[in-house]
C-alpha cells in the first residue's frame, strides 16, 4: 500500500483479465469475523459509468493478503451499508 501526495492510501490490484487498477481505500470494517475494505477508483473519471465504491473481502492465502468479490448479493448490501453508516456518521 502507498500514499499519495495527499494522504490517501493506494494499492495496484490486477483483475480477472490481467489490466492493472489502482484504488484508493476508504475504509476497512470487520463484519462476522471476515474484513472487508471500500474502495474509490484513483485511475478513473468520475464521469466514467463504472466509477463507483468497490468492496471486496480481504482474505490470506499462503500468508499473502488478497482480495475476493464479495459474490453474495444480500452480504454485499448489508457491508456496503454499514460503511454507509460509517461514512456518514463521521459527517454529523
Amino acid at each position: 500500500m502507498n500514499e499519495d501526495d495527499y494522504g490517501a492510501k493506494l494499492i495496484t490490484i490486477e483483475d480477472e483479465d490481467g489490466n492493472e487498477i489502482e484504488l484508493e481505500v476508504l475504509d476497512i470494517l470487520e463484519h462476522e469475523g471476515e474484513e472487508y475494505t471500500l474502495f474509490l477508483p484513483a485511475d478513473m473519471d468520475e464521469d466514467d459509468p463504472d466509477y463507483g465504491f468497490i468492496i471486496l473481502k480481504t482474505v490470506e492465502i499462503d500468508g499473502e493478503e488478497q482480495f475476493e468479490d464479495v459474490d453474495d448479493p444480500q452480504l454485499l448490501q448489508t457491508v456496503y451499508e454499514e460503511f454507509m453508516d460509517r461514512i456518514f456518521e463521521d459527517e454529523e
